[in-house]
């Protein structure tokens, strides 16, 4: 952590979380009733615990939404930025938050990466617009530094807070994102603009259905403690079984930056679901942590949502676990994470009566 200047982990305290909503020119306009109850359950966790960043094309109809499903005093901790969007993927168009301690505390300081849809996959230039258009309208603390001469999404990278960056192979080295760069160019990259120490490179574990190329979120998720949840897969039938059998021994053999291995916590693989025939990367490391809480993927898969529940509140045992229905996230290859994005303390305007 070079000069003191940090990348905080998911549980550091937060001034607030994006929900980039869904409207009928995304592609969820075939499903737009069902995850816009999804997002309005997002909202409504949110915001009983922290301030809510809601962007948005129709901010009166999506103001209007949350009014019916918000308590007065939850209305209160949103705000609104208009902004015309392609899609709702706040985790990977979002701002990425460094912090510099100072005699009075921590100071944000917000990257703006570049997103192509995930290797010119999907259209993506509105996305890319949204963290200066909410900038432009006033509601970060935080200067914005640019860096759109590198794509970087948020779910493509892990850290611990105190210094290591975990990211995967498959995705960062990936065709259409930052080539010709080699490997050790990307990581050197990434320890310079992160200030971080090291960066450790999953090599297993891809999702079949995943659009991403194989963000880390999908598969590890950092805990404090030097603790790892991670996927694992119990059925040698699962064309996927070799590889997440991979993936665990690769976390087996890591080490902290004290030489000591890590604790590993294994969540369950869910019982495989589909979309007109196609696999959905469904999986249960695509949690939001969030102040006092964790917003945990289910799948209507009783045990085995009761079993990631239980194992992700091992890993943050003086949280609330809020349980949410990603059955209709999941049909466009994405979960709850890939849907927001955390700020942490000191780096979103408080909402005024304009902004609500």
């Amino acid at each position: 952590m070079k000069h003191g200047i940090f990348y905080p982990a998911e549980w550091h305290p937060q001034s607030g979380v994006q929900l980039t909503w869904p409207h009928a020119e995304t592609d969820w306009q075939y499903c737009l009733d069902e995850i816009t109850e999804t997002f309005l359950q997002l909202a409504k966790a949110i915001a009983q615990h922290e301030h809510l960043l809601v962007v948005c094309p129709n901010v009166m109809d999506v103001r209007m939404q949350l009014s019916q499903r918000l308590t007065a005093e939850e209305m209160h901790r949103v705000l609104f930025c208009h902004c015309p969007t392609n899609d709702t993927w706040a985790r990977d168009h979002g701002a990425i938050t460094l912090l510099r301690p100072t005699p009075d505390g921590e100071e944000p300081l917000l990257l703006d990466f570049k997103f192509n849809g995930w290797g010119e996959k999907f259209p993506s230039f509105l996305d890319n617009a949204i963290t200066c258009e909410i900038a432009n309208h006033g509601l970060f603390h935080a200067p914005v530094a640019d860096h759109t001469d590198f794509v970087l999404e948020g779910g493509a990278i892990e850290t611990d807070g105190e210094g290591t960056i975990f990211t995967t192979s498959a995705c960062l080295l990936a065709p259409h994102r930052n080539q010709p760069l080699s490997q050790k160019e990307i990581e050197c990259y990434l320890i310079d603009t992160l200030h971080a120490d090291r960066v450790v490179w999953i090599d297993h574990g891809t999702l079949i259905g995943d659009d991403t190329d194989g963000h880390i979120d999908t598969i590890v998720r950092c805990a404090p403690k030097n603790t790892l949840l991670y996927v694992g897969c119990d059925d040698p039938s699962d064309e996927q079984y070799a590889d997440f059998m991979a993936l665990k021994r690769q976390l087996q053999s890591l080490r902290t930056r004290q030489g000591a291995p890590y604790s590993l916590l294994r969540l369950p693989m869910p019982q495989p679901l589909y979309e007109d025939g196609q696999r959905l990367p469904a999986t249960y490391a695509n949690f939001l942590v969030i102040n006092g809480a964790v917003i945990v993927p289910t799948y209507r898969q009783p045990s085995l949502d009761t079993l990631a529940i239980d194992t992700i509140a091992q890993a943050f045992p003086d949280r609330e676990m809020i349980p949410i229905d990603a059955t209709t996230v999941i049909r466009q290859h994405g979960s709850l994470h890939c849907l927001t994005m955390q700020y942490p303390d000191g780096v979103l305007v408080k909402p005024n009566p304009i902004n609500i």
